[in-house]
């Protein structure tokens, strides 16, 4: 059975109650004592839970309700590690041992066992009515009710990226535009200053959209062009490169980055005999923007568009170069309408007579706000359309907006679409606020995370990783998050949070103690004597030392840490850590690593692109392991042979260089497995390889022409393509759906057909013949 769903609402309510159904199995019989106890456990829980879960429906629960929601999921969590605690030396026990002696003081532990937690039971069952007693418990309630969401417009994405760019913006775009081509601000000739204008307004009304409207359309009649965002917390060193790069594209890898000084001074040579059209998106602090100005030649011919939330960032720019600041003004009634219909309906749809003047109603209350018309569209697409239905939306808006229709009217209306919001959508939305602003997300990256947090999992024929596409979809389809990079056959690769919203799911984490961000000054600001769920350290500008005084590590599930310049944390404090993130650290050394194999809740390890040569040999004792992406380590060149016993890794990402032990057969969960040389595996793992019945994605490099064709006798190249033939043969007669095969070797591969790929890619001088045969 699998485990049960971590979640936002309910904390590990679900998981402890699927624990404590396993205590009370065949397994545990030599409990028997507690069985009592057990059940009575389960049963108040169980009516926790159901009471959370209502609970988390309501858009705005009383301070009382509150404080017991929090107080139930903290203990929740705490609840598990003691359970998990339990278990796991009960598991330890379990072990064969020999000789009398070791057989008497195995008893003797399990007995300890048992009594420990016969009485953290009894303690636990005593916070839980005590903290009961301090509230009004399960009082029944009537609130706004979600009808039960329809299915998911596979056309809304397409409707979503058309209708946030281009609705109601040709006529800021063509105001701009003369702004820039007038007579007198033309576009700028040598010996001027540079041209420049500034687009003010709040989040979420549409500013980056036109500056990026203006600049796809004008960018061609510059030498050199640079789009980039700075946002709230800028990495000055960061956005300096990358105005580098993008304006002096074929240069600029020979270009060292050296100091802020020294980068501004390259920028500035550069552009000082050349046009340019720059933009600088999202500035917050007019610090920022005294330091990105001297990267402009005051005599240049360069036009740069601003745009920023704040009216005093808009005038330290304008006065920078003597330009204009444009005041994004909210859509017109009109283009309200068509934004709203475009979201929610295809050409040959209208909106029905019976909702217009509902309709009107709501927008009214969106107040020509872009970012909240695509929010609560986003809302109704998911409802029945019957008026009745849409003045329930409507009146659960609130009358925020006509109080001030700004930041606190799109909140209001982002409460809503975040309550309407199943469980399980809801705690994959507020997990990205881990992420820093203006962040580019993976997908798959994203949902991987989501599978270690145990926020997703299998679902009858369907695996956790193929809910969490869904889950990403409708994230997207709902308009809370934005599509980033796509393929070359439009599926979405990448998102990114709207700044607005990542304000409103940051101050949920916060409220619910989901996520805790160190390192972001905004966020670590009167952060004290708190007990940390889930940690997020962020390490900008070279600063390594990030402030934890006052924090309790030792309940920690998940440690996320993002900067290659990041102080690593000792992981002895971590020892329920199920996530473990170390992404990019340029600090992680292989000495640090002699800690995670006392991680044993460890769920998802990422150590890509760190400087560790190898791991661990006790690696195979993480037996909850479900994801390991070790890409990007160049140094190492082989796994532990115990690797093979992480008996639930479903998901590993390797480089095409990395040697792996005999044995892979035994690796039954694997469900993908990338990057993959045969040329460095041994016979083993080539037959191997055909046995594992779970594998879906599969990562192939065949380049082995030095090392096979021209390294190997030739029985022995025959032997190792017999065995990569008939695993392919195999693994094509089960669940592989999708495969990367790199090759260029001259001699090809006859493989058969594999019937159910469905998504094949190919990168070889000569198409493999079963490709051909299909």
């Amino acid at each position: 059975m699998e485990a049960a769903l971590m979640s936002a609402a309910t904390g590990a309510l679900q998981p402890i109650l699927g624990k404590l159904a396993t205590l009370l199995g065949d397994e545990y019989t030599h409990f028997k004592g507690l069985r009592k106890e057990i059940k009575s456990l389960t049963g108040e829980l169980a009516a926790m839970e159901a009471f959370l879960l209502k609970m988390s429906e309501e858009e705005d629960p009383d301070v009382q309700d509150k404080v017991w929601m929090n107080e139930v999921r903290e203990l929740s969590y705490d609840m598990e590690d003691v359970i998990d605690d339990f278990m796991q030396s009960v598991g330890d026990k379990d072990e064969k041992k020999d000789g009398f002696l070791a057989r008497m003081k195995n008893s003797l532990g399990k007995m300890k066992a048992r009594h420990r937690i016969g009485n953290e039971i009894q303690d636990l069952k005593k916070q839980i009515i005590e903290v009961g007693e301090r509230s009004a418990r399960y009082r029944s309630r009537e609130g706004f009710s979600n009808t039960a969401n329809a299915s998911i417009d596979p056309r809304a994405l397409a409707i979503f990226e058309h209708a946030s760019k281009l609705v109601g913006i040709d006529e800021p775009k063509a105001e701009i535009i003369k702004l820039l081509t007038e007579e007198n601000f033309r576009a700028p000739v040598k010996q001027q200053q540079p041209k420049i204008i500034t687009i003010v307004g709040p989040g979420g009304m549409g500013k980056t959209t036109i500056a990026n409207q203006v600049y796809q359309e004008l960018k061609g009649q510059f030498m050199c062009q640079a789009f980039i965002s700075v946002s709230r917390n800028p990495d000055m060193m960061n956005i300096l490169i990358t105005i580098l790069s993008q304006l002096d594209k074929n240069g600029f890898v020979d270009t060292k980055a050296g100091s802020i000084q020294q980068l501004l001074s390259n920028i500035s040579n550069f552009l000082v005999d050349r046009s340019y059209f720059v933009v600088i998106d999202d500035i917050w602090k007019k610090e920022a923007w005294d330091v990105i100005k001297y990267a402009f030649p005051m005599t240049s011919c360069g036009i740069i568009i601003t745009t920023t939330r704040i009216k005093d960032v808009a005038n330290s720019c304008q006065l920078t170069f003597s330009g204009h600041i444009y005041n994004i003004r909210p859509l017109h009634i009109v283009h309200s309408r068509e934004l709203f219909q475009r979201r929610l309906f295809n050409s040959k749809e209208d909106l029905p007579t019976y909702l217009e003047k509902v309709s009107d109603e709501i927008l009214k209350k969106c107040d020509g706000l872009p970012l909240a018309i695509i929010a609560i569209s986003g809302l109704l697409a998911n409802i029945e359309r019957t008026e009745d239905i849409w003045n329930q939306v409507k009146d659960s808006i609130g009358h925020a907006l006509e109080r001030n229709p700004t930041i606190e009217g799109m909140m209001k209306i982002l409460s809503l679409s975040y309550f309407d919001l199943p469980p399980h959508l809801k705690t994959c939305l507020l997990y990205l606020s881990i992420f820093s602003e203006d962040s580019s997300i993976k997908k798959n990256d994203l949902i991987r995370r989501w599978i270690g947090e145990e926020f997703i999992h299998n679902e009858g024929r369907y695996t956790a990783h193929e809910i969490g596409e869904r889950c990403f979809h409708e994230l997207l389809n709902r308009g809370l998050i934005q599509p980033g990079m796509t393929d070359k056959y439009g599926k979405v690769k990448s998102c990114r949070v709207h700044d607005t919203i990542l304000d409103f799911i940051i101050s949920k984490s916060i409220e619910e103690n989901f996520i805790t961000s160190l390192g972001v000054p905004v966020l670590t600001n009167g952060i004290q004597n708190k007990v940390v769920r889930r940690l997020s350290l962020h390490s900008n500008q070279g600063n390594s030392a990030i402030t934890t005084s006052g924090l309790v590590f030792s309940h920690v599930r998940s440690l996320n840490v993002f900067g290659n310049s990041a102080r690593i944390p000792s992981l002895e404090q971590f020892r329920h850590l199920r996530v473990l993130d170390l992404k990019h650290c340029h600090q992680l050394e292989d000495d640090n690593l002699g800690n995670i194999v006392r991680l044993l809740q460890l769920r998802y390890l990422n150590l890509k692109s760190t400087r560790i040569c190898g791991l661990p040999e006790q690696m195979g004792r993480l037996g909850c392991l479900v994801v390991l992406d070790l890409r990007g380590n160049h140094m190492m060149k082989e796994l532990p042979t115990s690797i093979i016993n992480l008996g639930k890794l479903s998901h590993l990402l390797v480089d095409n260089h990395v040697k792996f032990p005999d044995g892979i057969a035994k690796m039954q969960a694997l469900e993908t497995l990338k990057d993959v040389a045969f040329s460095v595996q041994p016979m083993d793992f080539l037959w191997g390889l055909g046995q594992l019945k779970n594998l879906k994605n599969l990562s192939l490099d065949l380049d082995f022409e030095d090392a096979l064709f021209n390294g190997y006798p030739i029985v022995v190249r025959q032997e190792r393509n017999k065995a990569i033939v008939s695993s392919l043969c195999k693994l094509g007669t089960q669940n592989l759906r999708s495969m990367d095969w790199i090759s260029f070797i001259q001699e090809p591969l006859c493989v058969p057909a594999i019937e159910k790929l469905i998504n094949f890619y190919l990168a070889t001088p000569q198409i493999p013949k079963w490709v051909m045969t299909r």
